[in-house]
């Protein structure tokens, strides 16, 4: 399978109401030690996710803004 260079992601660019995400262009990361890479079929939106829009529950340092904590999927890269 061939691997794209981007992806769609929904990000927070800022806390609040819906309007708070966006539609944005990523690199499709690579996964490190002990990750795997999928490709997603359908996403989930849970409680941290609506907290971390809500400005409620900030992502790790380090982690991504992007939401969708669950999802299913295809592991196209280890």
């Amino acid at each position: 399978m061939k691997i794209p260079k981007e992806m769609d992601a929904i990000e927070v660019a800022k806390p609040g109401k819906p309007s708070g995400m966006k539609l944005a262009r990523r690199p499709v990361p690579k996964p490190g030690q002990g990750e795997v890479l999928i490709k997603v079929a359908a996403a989930g939106v849970n409680r941290p996710d609506v907290m971390q829009r809500q400005g409620k529950y900030p992502p790790p340092p380090g982690a991504s803004n992007i939401l969708g904590l669950e999802v299913a999927g295809t592991v196209v890269a280890l």
